[in-house]
């Protein structure tokens, strides 16, 4: 069982901090819990994945059409929210 703490923040910081969970569908103290842990743990990143960012990479130097950074971040926008679907299946 989680026990809940009150830390006091300035008006302008507690401000942004409803605006930002409101855009992403979470409530603030969702929010600062995953902005807590973004520093935490190192992601480990296997072989066969760098290989296949190589491969991506390639393709883009070679002039294969990338997605537009709009649509990137409508999609980033979506993680941790109920709206947020696998790239693939957008």
């Amino acid at each position: 069982m989680s026990t809940n703490v009150k830390i006091e923040i300035d008006e302008r910081t507690a401000d942004a901090l409803h605006a930002r969970a409101a855009e992403l569908g979470l409530t603030v103290s969702e929010l600062v819990a995953e902005l807590a842990t973004l520093d935490s743990e190192p992601i480990a990143v296997d072989s066969d994945e760098i290989a296949e960012l190589d491969r991506r990479w390639q393709k883009i130097e070679a002039g294969q059409p990338t997605v537009p950074h709009e649509r990137v971040v409508r999609w980033l926008r979506t993680w941790g929210t109920p709206r947020f679907r696998r790239w693939q299946d957008q």
